[in-house]
């Protein structure tokens, strides 16, 4: 695929997909990490003398204008952040926003209202990418966290416009999540979490080739712990993934790669933040007792493995880190990872849930690189080629 800095994009009229899904409370952007991640882009066109218009999504409105999902407190944030008023469309296709992208001068942004409001988007409908691209001289891509989807806005409208490029944002993730995970500097460890194993056999079976050791922690620990004949008690256990645990854990002992679970856990009978809790052996646990947290002996020994590693990814939560109580493994693992950043380590966050989980416990800075995609990393890392990575190197 191109780069933008291939291209020759002085005095043009630049169109760029960009992951403005984010979260909104009383009509404020309430976590502003996405839009902020676009803005190299957006800046290096501005600084080259273009007119630029933005088109992104924001929830799941199933093809209907819905007011909850419109992109317009997301040109507020915008604003503030690029410091330059930003012309708003209500509808991303119609004939009134088309000529205004048409009459925009050198510096002017204009921000499209939200591509799912209209069902051609999801449906990569030929159609509708004809009239997004109506809107741009260039086309570039900015939006990793859709990347694992074919929509017509990151693949379909590359058939109705001449010239493409990835944009910075773009270059980074795949650079991060694909290249820098298939020549990892050694020792590589990845750290899993979340809550089930079902999404992530082939991320864990990808992870194989590349990595020297696997920490798993989260729910998701307790199906492999369960698959080693350990008493889980009423933990998260995925049933009918028993099996496929077990065949995970024999595949990484006959390549000679080490995969650690938690010796402890936080113990607890309901998941909140009043009920009472105690530190447990993962064999320790009683019938009702749930597992929501690593434990400190755990803490310790992930910490040591991570202190060896010149290169850590880490996917997904160590613990249900939205209650306070919960969330202390998550946190030491993530103070953890930025003193070894800090000495030279490379640290590769996930998005989703990890990007989430630090943002909640104010760790945004300090990491190599934090994935703005959820879906989008899951695929990549499980070495999956992306739909809208394809469309861009066809037409690179």
């Amino acid at each position: 695929m191109n780069k933008i800095t291939d291209i020759d994009i002085l005095n043009k009229r630049i169109l760029i997909r960009v992951d403005f899904n984010v979260p909104l409370m009383n009509g404020n952007v309430t976590d502003n990490f996405r839009i902020k991640s676009a803005l190299p882009t957006i800046r290096y066109c501005l600084e080259n003398n273009t007119s630029i218009v933005i088109m992104s999504h924001l929830g799941r409105p199933n093809g209907a204008l819905d007011e909850e999902y419109s992109l317009y407190p997301v040109a507020d944030e915008l604003e503030k952040l690029l410091g330059l008023p930003i012309i708003f469309s209500d509808d991303c296709v119609s004939e009134d926003s088309i000529s205004t992208s048409e009459g925009l001068k050198s510096g002017e942004v204009h921000l499209l209202e939200n591509l799912r409001f209209h069902q051609g988007e999801t449906d990569n409908d030929a159609g509708f990418s004809q009239q997004l691209a109506r809107h741009g001289d260039i086309y570039v891509n900015d939006a990793f966290g859709t990347a694992h989807r074919a929509h017509a806005s990151n693949v379909g409208i590359l058939d109705f416009i001449p010239v493409s490029s990835s944009g910075f944002l773009l270059d980074g993730e795949r650079n991060y999540l694909s290249d820098a995970i298939e020549n990892p500097v050694k020792p590589f460890v990845v750290v899993l979490g979340g809550s089930k194993i079902s999404g992530k056999i082939e991320l864990i079976e990808n992870m194989m080739e590349y990595a020297s050791d696997i920490i798993i922690g989260g729910a998701m620990a307790f199906t492999f712990l369960k698959a080693q004949g350990f008493n889980t008690g009423g933990s998260l256990i995925d049933s009918d993934r028993l099996a496929i645990a077990s065949e995970l854990l024999n595949k990484a002992k006959s390549k000679n790669i080490s995969i650690h679970l938690p010796k402890d856990v936080l113990a607890s009978i309901e998941i909140s933040e009043t009920s009472s809790w105690r530190i447990s052996d993962v064999d320790g646990l009683k019938n009702d007792e749930i597992g929501l947290d690593i434990g400190p002996e755990s803490c310790i020994e992930f910490e040591q493995i991570l202190a060896d590693a010149n290169t850590i990814l880490w996917n997904g939560p160590l613990g249900v880190y939205e209650i306070s109580n919960y969330a202390v493994g998550t946190q030491f693992i993530a103070k953890s990872i930025l003193k070894f950043t800090e000495a030279g380590t490379t640290s590769i966050i996930g998005g989703g849930d990890t990007s989430a989980a630090i943002s909640a416990l104010n760790f945004n800075n300090g990491f190599t690189h934090i994935s703005t995609g959820g879906g989008a990393s899951l695929e990549l890392l499980s070495g999956n080629y992306l739909p809208a990575f394809k469309a861009l190197d066809d037409h690179g």
